[in-house]
């Protein structure tokens, strides 16, 4: 089968490999009608993740139709239309009796995380979606049916975008009368917004440094909006915008943010994992008291990081991989009944074999890129 594989730092291609097959007595081979690149999956291509092998197959936000189950799956068929959460989660430790499926104790030999589906052996070492077929390992607890009168664009997100970013608003405590602000217009910031004013948020700030992006969060989610590039403390300036800073702060940007010179030279000595610059700018905006939600993905130690600002304002972190698992059925429903769409981010859809194009699309923010669907 054709699949998308790493190669190296920025060095991604199409490969031909081996077909999937069943290795486990409940796993599940999927053949994919739609995949997407995540956001995510350019740290991997950034070098930002360690332990990505060559010609590890990328992608975890994928569906498709079910072509083979193992003989202890009873949740799914062959031939079920079904979305693919990007946990892989056992179901039945502790963690994923609790909700928490991105911490399972049974998935991820490597780490403390549970495994993600193409994310390198850090995470489990488990081939991703961008590909023609997936093999689904625990098919009895992440794949979901979905309905046939819902498109692959309506209902493909369900796979980390939409619980990724609702869960943000959840662990940040956006209820009626909150005050948000979300760090990045990419797919997850986009969408972490329009949950905001669903969970009842009276006033939504998107910030981010590019413009088409901006321009798409302040049209499709009618939020206010900050390029960052516009500020010497851009934290400083929402403290004194909104009078302190808001409830709740989210940050949609992770390590993958604008960089430092420092932050680049002790990221390229694997000294630091990434940016910093969306937590330290959270560490301001928010209001005494209130609480930072961090969905974006961080990796390593960092240095220098704001403890004190934290501490002296009494503000609450919370992070870390969204248990999509848990939340994917809810949100179907809240799809079917109009609730909430994310169709509008979807700017570019490309066949699975122009992978490359897609890749160096995305990474350089060409054309007005915010979201890329590929096609097998």
């Amino acid at each position: 089968m054709k699949a998308i594989t790493y190669q190296g730092v920025k060095d991604i291609k199409i490969s031909n490999v081996h077909d999937p097959k069943i290795e486990k007595r409940d796993d599940a081979i999927i053949k994919v009608t739609s995949t997407a690149i995540c956001g995510s999956d350019l740290h991997l291509i950034h070098g930002l993740v360690p332990n990505m092998p060559k010609d590890f197959i990328l992608g975890h936000e994928t569906m498709g139709i079910v072509e083979e189950v193992g003989p202890e799956v009873t949740k799914i068929k062959k031939g079920d239309r079904v979305i693919v959460p990007f946990p892989v989660a056992c179901g039945h430790c502790w963690y994923c009796e609790h909700d928490q499926y991105s911490l399972c104790d049974n998935s991820n030999p490597h780490g403390e995380v549970g495994g993600i589906l193409g994310y390198s052996e850090t995470y489990g070492g488990y081939a991703g979606g961008q590909a023609e077929y997936l093999r689904v390992p625990y098919a009895n607890v992440g794949p979901l049916k979905v309905p046939d009168e819902l498109t692959d664009e309506q209902v493909l997100f369900l796979t980390d975008v939409l619980p990724t970013s609702y869960w943000g608003n959840l662990i940040g405590g956006v209820k009626k009368g909150s005050t948000v602000t979300v760090f990045g217009c990419g797919p997850i910031g986009l969408m972490a917004q329009k949950f905001a004013w669903l969970l009842g948020a009276k006033r939504v700030i998107a910030v981010d440094y590019i413009g088409y992006r901006l321009e798409h969060a302040k049209k499709f989610n009618k939020v206010e909006t900050i390029n960052f590039e516009d500020y010497d403390n851009t934290g400083s300036y929402i403290k004194e915008l909104t009078k302190g800073g808001t409830d709740v702060v989210i940050d949609c940007v992770g390590m993958d943010g604008k960089m430092t010179l420092a932050e680049m030279v002790e990221t390229a000595l694997l000294l630091q994992g990434g940016a910093m610059s969306a937590i330290n700018m959270a560490a301001q905006a928010v209001r005494k008291g209130g609480t930072v939600a961090l969905v974006g993905v961080y990796g390593m130690r960092y240095n220098a990081f704001p403890l004190g600002d934290f501490w002296s304002r009494g503000i609450t972190l919370k992070m870390g991989q969204c248990p999509a698992t848990a939340y994917v059925e809810h949100l179907l429903e809240w799809i079917k009944e109009g609730k909430i769409d994310s169709t509008d981010i979807i700017t570019h859809k490309l066949r699975l074999d122009q992978g490359e194009r897609a890749y160096e699309v995305f990474d350089r923010k060409e054309d007005n890129c915010i979201k890329v669907v590929l096609k097998p």
